[in-house]
Formats: structure tokens, sequence, C-alpha cells
């Protein structure tokens, strides 16, 4: 399953700008706001989320929410991302794979599943 999902980064500043660090918390856990250095991470992180939740083909709701979905980088800056086991389980994921970029005042992720 593949999801994809492009971001304003004017739209995640403005929220920001409006809420602060609530902004975040409404999509990110305390480990991801910690990566957060600049306004593109925290957009690329939603779209990543969003584009997760799509590759499951629900999008964000009832049965996936920002935070059953967690973000990380390995060792060399290179995103990963994860379901909680729950959802890994109900949706019968073997593994995940996340690219994100940004540019031009968009970010962009591309989640792809692989299915057991």
């Amino acid at each position: 399953m593949i999801g994809i999902d492009v971001t304003s980064l004017d739209r995640i500043k403005k929220m920001y700008e409006r809420f602060g660090i609530k902004a975040y918390k409404k999509f990110l856990n305390p480990n991801e706001i910690e990566l957060i250095k600049r306004i593109e991470t925290a957009a690329g992180f939603w779209a990543a989320k969003e584009a997760a939740s799509k590759a499951l083909g629900t999008g964000i709701g009832a049965n996936c929410s920002f935070h059953d979905i967690k973000i990380k980088k390995d060792k060399f800056g290179a995103p990963k991302i994860k379901y909680k086991k729950e959802i890994r389980k109900k949706f019968g994921i073997k593994k995940s794979h996340l690219s994100i970029t940004h540019d031009a005042g968009f970010a962009i992720a591309v989640v792809v599943n692989v299915l057991k």
C-alpha cells in the first residue's frame, strides 16, 4: 500500500505561530518534537503521518490517529516510520518505508507499507 501527502510550509508555520508548542503536540510525540529544528521538518513530519494514514486506506481519523504513527531518524538522518503495534496487526503491516522532501514552500512525503 502506498500513501502520499503534500503540506504547505506556510500552513504549519502559521499553526505554530498561533498555537506554539501545542500545535506540534497535536501531531507529534515528545521525541519527534525534539527533532524539529526547522519548519520544513515539522511540515515533513505532518506530511509523513498523513501519507502513512493514506497508505492504510483510512486517512487520519478513528482508525488511525497522528499518535498511532511514530517518526524518528536513523544515524544518517534518514526518516524512519513505524505504526503502533495495534495498527500494524490490524492492517497486516510487515514493514514501512518513508521518504520526505521539501522545496518551494511545500513538504512531500511518500509511505510504502509491505503487507504480510
